[in-house]
């Protein structure tokens, strides 16, 4: 088999089999229960999913979305997570390669995939997810400093660091001002969180990129609720995520259009 292939199905079955593990964590986290114990059961009758029902994708179709034991319906949402992280796998495989910023950035969007899913369903996001990534981050950052473009492990820390107090910051800045005008609380403590974590990992300059562009992509959304339900309260973590995955992949040419004028120019 041609090496490159192999390296795709790859990390496409990885992603597959991590994503079935964030099924857990979607589902637990939020009821704050173990993702360890117990392992994989039905909700209905309590049984074991045995370990051939439980192959990722597959297992769900092969039993029609339902429990071999009492026919109790599966969503399919487990599927299609299972599904989007073996995709979002083999894209950041492509895009990175095989080199030491491919793990902590795998870690990264593992976490965006729980907190984006539990954002949406219960209008939080676990610390595990936040604070548990931020402390990752930094102690990656330490071991891997190209994750801030730098050979030297100090540097890199400290622009970890820089990365969680200047996002964690500018958010919670911004939550602090909305409840002064409106009187409300404008801004989550998980929304504060989750862009220190951004830090960590992206740094302090992508942290503050996310934190502009979050607002473009949650106002749209904003709008059409507003409109269909006459309610604009929405979850804002999984728009700092989407701002923060453009910032990495397109961080750079953006922060060259804007502090050059042509980003205005194309307006």
């Amino acid at each position: 088999m041609d090496p490159e292939l192999f390296y795709r199905i790859l990390f496409f079955i990885l992603g597959a089999m991590i994503g079935s593990f964030l099924n857990v964590c979607i589902i637990r986290l939020p009821q704050e229960k173990s993702v360890v114990f117990p392992g994989s059961h039905c909700t209905k009758c309590q049984k074991p999913i045995r370990w051939y029902d439980n192959i990722p994708i597959v297992s769900y179709f092969m039993l029609g979305g339902k429990c071999r034991d009492c026919g109790a319906r599966f969503s399919i949402r487990y599927a299609l997570v299972e599904f989007l992280t073996a995709l979002t796998f083999l894209e950041f495989y492509l895009h990175f390669g095989l080199t030491w910023l491919l793990l902590p950035y795998l870690i990264m969007v593992s976490g965006f995939i729980v907190g984006t899913l539990v954002d949406f369903e219960h209008r939080i996001i676990p610390d595990e997810v936040t604070l548990g990534g931020a402390i990752v981050g930094l102690v990656l950052s330490g071991f891997i400093p190209q994750l801030h473009g730098t050979d030297s492990r100090i540097w890199s820390l400290g622009q970890a660091g820089l990365g969680i107090l200047v996002g964690g910051g500018s958010i919670y800045l911004m939550g602090l001002f909305g409840e002064w005008v409106f009187k409300k609380e404008a801004m989550g403590g998980g929304d504060v969180k989750l862009l220190a974590m951004i830090g960590a990992f992206l740094g302090w300059e992508y942290a503050i990129l996310s934190f502009f562009l979050a607002p473009f992509f949650g106002s749209i959304v904003g709008i059409i609720e507003k409109i269909r339900t006459k309610d604009s309260t929405i979850a804002y973590g999984p728009y700092l995520v989407i701002g923060a995955l453009v910032s990495l992949f397109w961080g750079q040419k953006l922060i060259y259009l804007i502090m050059t004028g042509q980003l205005i120019g194309k307006f």
